[in-house]
């Protein structure tokens, strides 16, 4: 038998999430097992899962698992497998069943279908592998939709929440200053990730003017639409401005599925040279997955939540 975090008599939130001894399953012709030591959460996990009209349109259905960010060390192939073998360290993502003793995954899925696996670097530990498929693919193609380099000053919106984090590094080493909304208690979390920190709320428009008198010349807006409201008016065009978290006419909106091939392995090999790095909030057992949800879901983490298994 197995474990595995999953809503068993109906969706909502965290309090309805049991763990549960469930057959162990076994990896079918081109498809891997994974077994996993480490889950990340991200606030898509609860958002999907919330209710059963929800969960529907995602394609859900009861018993359902949680989770999607993985890591962990491949113990069984199926047959037609090439390019991984038992031992491997991985990570990735399999939607609704990243929080369980084993994954399966197809060995060329993708997040969506049939899942998706990336080789852990070495040096790279499995709690910080565990944190990078959603926030760190979602934040890829956010980035990329304004092209930040040396010269720019980007505005970044929700700096500080688990997209935030790697984009505020993505932007920074692509040579643009960031200047990343939080609130006052993120204030140093940001600046150690290289930001210079600012509070959202009213306001903000001449708060940024005052941090950047040049002027700011992309943003992205990680958390909802105030972000783009305040780069309009501070003149940004919108071609440069990204959202991940709504739909803003005008406004490329970004997400995961659209980064580019390999965004995830570069993110991995930056984290290995010690180039960027992932602030883990907190890190719980399993066993108090409820607690655990409950905290990511009140989206004022600076930083990442993971399950140990």
């Amino acid at each position: 038998m197995s474990r595995a975090v999953q809503f068993v008599e109906s969706f909502g939130g965290p309090e309805k999430l049991v763990v549960r001894e469930v057959p162990e399953p076994q990896a079918g012709p081109g498809q891997l097992r994974v077994r996993v030591t480490a889950a990340g959460l991200n606030p898509m996990d609860w958002f999907m899962t919330s209710d059963a009209e929800t969960a529907a349109r995602f394609g859900l259905s009861l018993p359902c698992g949680f989770g999607t960010d993985y890591a962990g060390v491949v113990d069984r192939i199926g047959a037609g497998v090439t390019g991984f073998a038992p031992g491997d360290r991985v990570f990735g993502g399999a939607v609704s069943r990243a929080v369980a003793d084993h994954v399966i995954v197809d060995g060329a899925g993708s997040i969506a279908a049939g899942g998706a696996v990336h080789r852990t670097p070495e040096g790279v530990p499995d709690r910080i592998a565990a944190t990078l498929t959603i926030a760190g693919s979602t934040a890829a193609a956010a980035v990329a939709v304004v092209l930040p380099g040396p010269g720019d000053t980007v505005l970044v919106g929700g700096a500080g929440g688990g997209v935030g984090v790697f984009a505020v590094q993505l932007a920074r080493l692509a040579g643009a200053r960031v200047i990343g909304t939080g609130s006052a208690a993120s204030a140093d979390a940001l600046r150690a990730l290289g930001a210079d920190p600012v509070t959202y709320g009213d306001g903000l428009a001449d708060r940024v003017r005052a941090l950047a008198p040049e002027g700011v010349t992309a943003a992205l807006d990680l958390h909802g639409t105030d972000t783009v409201q305040v780069a309009r008016e501070l003149g940004v065009p919108d071609k440069r401005i990204s959202t991940i978290a709504a739909q803003v006419e005008g406004i490329t909106a970004a997400n995961g599925a659209q980064a580019a091939p390999g965004a995830l392995d570069e993110i991995a090999a930056l984290i290995a040279a010690g180039r960027l790095r992932v602030p883990v909030a907190a890190t719980y057992p399993v066993e108090q997955i409820r607690a655990a949800a409950e905290r990511q879901a009140g989206r004022h983490v600076h930083g990442k939540i993971v399950i140990d298994l």
